[in-house]
């Protein structure tokens, strides 16, 4: 595994995106076990796309623009209600004292569906690991699914300390009303934005 593979893994990993910005808004509205768990969420919802982009399945999503756009278009939908669920305060983002187990549910199923329904990871994935592997690899599938191993593991630590850092600033915004409203109105800007890229996004 190569330095070049760790540092571009990592510069991708701390790129702001939207598991970034689903984990930051889970730890301020629930905690530090939410902003774990919206990291582990968000590390689970790559693995589609790195069988995907092993099993040449990327190639076929590239290939098909109808299978494209229907991948797509749900994506953005799914952002689009992550952005109204924010504005009211409801789902896996409304801001709890003690959340639930249902709660942690739904924080786990959110932060896995956002990065499953975002089909530019899957053709990044199929287009970006064959780069690191060697030619000469006499098992090329077996070094593709060892870096896709460590850089879901960044995605997590990575993720993990966003989490973690906005659970340890949650103490001093949640008991302040403006504060919070502002949090609430950037988060659903946020991924109103994202979801506009999406849709914008070619192939």
């Amino acid at each position: 595994m190569t330095p070049e593979f760790l540092l571009t893994s990592l510069v991708i990993v701390v790129s702001p995106g939207v598991g970034a910005i689903y984990t930051i808004a889970a730890g301020l509205a629930r905690g530090g076990r939410a902003g774990v768990l919206a990291a582990f969420a968000c590390t689970l919802g790559i693995v589609p796309h790195l069988l995907a982009a092993m099993t040449g399945l990327a190639a076929l999503l590239h290939a098909s623009a109808l299978l494209f756009e229907m991948v797509r278009y749900a994506g953005v939908a799914y952002l689009l209600w992550m952005a109204w669920q924010v504005l009211r305060q409801g789902g896996a983002l409304g801001v709890e004292a003690a959340p639930d187990g249902r709660s942690a549910r739904q924080v786990l199923f959110d932060g896995v569906v956002l990065n499953l329904l975002n089909p530019k990871l899957s053709i990044f994935f199929f287009a970006f690991l064959p780069q690191f592997v060697s030619p000469a690899d006499p098992a090329p599938l077996a070094s593709m699914l060892a870096m896709s191993l460590v850089f879901m593991g960044m995605t997590f630590l990575v993720f993990a300390f966003y989490g973690l850092f906005a659970a340890a600033m949650r103490d001093r915004v949640v008991g302040r009303p403006r504060v919070m409203a502002w949090l609430r109105r950037s988060f659903a800007a946020a991924f109103v934005a994202l979801g506009a890229r999406l849709a914008l996004a070619e192939r």
